[in-house]
């Protein structure tokens, strides 16, 4: 199945996508676009484009677990998202994948406007391969 995940931030959106097999999830585009109807639409697009048959969108969560504006605000898009495509969006827990993100470009010496351009489609790849790890790892429960 190919899914797409989404890390939507304020002055950049990333995008990243998986393999049919759903073994890796790889960066795929960064949004630059502030207006969030654009963006909605943009990634709608993308992900009919590459045959995506579900969108993962981040959920910042809090580290307590509890959800704040920024995890308001990707409900809304997510919630938007889904009434302009037939394709299923759900949401997904994206505590401290910026965070990681940030460490990978740092052992990969990415730096200054490239890490940029990087940082919220590496952030999107690592919500997405998370995702997919969780859906390996609930079936392999249920056997």
């Amino acid at each position: 199945m190919v899914i797409i995940s989404v890390d939507i931030g304020k002055a950049r959106t990333g995008l990243a996508i998986c393999d049919k097999g759903m073994f890796l999830a790889s960066p795929l585009l960064v949004i630059e676009d502030r207006r969030r109807e654009n963006v909605i639409r943009k990634v709608a697009l993308t992900a009919e484009e590459k045959k995506a048959q579900r969108i993962v969108v981040g959920l910042p969560k809090n580290m307590d677990g509890s959800e704040g504006e920024s995890a308001v605000s990707a409900r809304e898009f997510a919630d938007e998202l889904s009434k302009i495509t037939e394709i299923p969006v759900v949401l997904y827990d994206e505590r401290c994948t910026t965070m990681i993100a940030h460490r990978y470009l740092n052992d990969s010496n990415t730096r200054g406007k490239k890490r940029k351009q990087a940082i919220d489609s590496a952030a999107a790849a690592i919500i997405l391969q998370s995702y997919i790890d969780y859906l390996k790892n609930s079936k392999e429960e249920d056997e």
